[in-house]
């Protein structure tokens, strides 16, 4: 039985793979537990300096497993575990200090969009359909997104997107704040900017997209403390002091 979730190791780059692809990836227990698993790994692994994620098959995440909402025999307790282990899986993206990429093709959907937007940077396929979806099934989000959403897009583009109903191409995700770029192949682009971040100061982009992503979440003069303090921790570091000797050599 394939697992729900693959998780490699190949030059400093941690890749998370969702792999449902005749769900189309869609969000269920074992996937979800399987994700926090790989994302756990993936940041407690002194050999990995980046993580990408993507999604097995045409298709990068279509949401929650309706099927399995419905089929449960106490639908919103399964669906109650369901939101609340998926999230703690995001979070663990979210937080970790490493650099995280994200692959996008096909669809992203509901739960989908939270999962994606768990990464620093988006790269989507020209063909893929952003949907916000809940709604059309009679639920609210989950898996972070009603947190995500307005930070990436503004808190009017988010309900505007939220509450239309209608899906956005690529180019208009791009347009809106969803996604950083468009490519031909994500993948391989993707792959290309996680190895750039491997090969690079990965502990200063680590720290960089944890303190840019607390942000917004605390008061000022937390943020400034923090900023002070890991700067200041950073100064001393042999990464930061090869590329100080580096950088006054040239």
């Amino acid at each position: 039985m394939e697992e729900p979730v693959n998780y490699s190791v190949a030059d400093d780059i941690g890749h998370i793979e969702l792999n449902r692809p005749d769900a189309a990836n869609t969000i269920d227990l074992p996937l979800a537990r399987a994700l926090g698993e790989a994302a756990e790994r993936a940041a407690g692994d002194t050999n990995v300096r980046a993580v990408l994620l993507s999604g097995a098959g045409p298709r990068f995440c279509g949401g929650g497993d309706v099927g399995r909402f419905a089929g449960a025999e106490d639908p919103s307790g399964y669906v109650h575990e369901l939101a609340m282990t998926a999230d703690a899986a995001i979070e663990i993206l979210q937080t970790m200090a490493k650099p995280v990429v994200v692959a996008v093709s096909g669809a992203v959907a509901g739960g989908g969009l939270g999962i994606m937007l768990a990464g620093d940077v988006v790269v989507a396929a020209a063909g893929t359909k952003f949907v916000f979806a809940y709604p059309k099934i009679g639920l609210t989000p989950d898996c972070g997104t009603s947190v995500a959403l307005p930070l990436a897009m503004g808190r009017q583009r988010a309900l505007a997107f939220a509450l239309r109903g209608t899906p956005l191409s690529a180019d208009e995700a791009r347009e809106e704040g969803l996604v950083a770029e468009v490519a031909a192949d994500p993948l391989e682009r993707a792959r290309e900017l996680a190895t750039i971040w491997a090969a690079g100061a990965s502990e200063a982009y680590g720290q960089a997209r944890r303190l840019l992503r607390a942000g917004a979440d605390r008061p000022r003069e937390e943020s400034r403390r923090d900023e002070a303090d890991t700067i200041a921790a950073r100064s001393t570091s042999a990464e930061a002091r090869d590329l100080f000797a580096a950088f006054l050599g040239r």
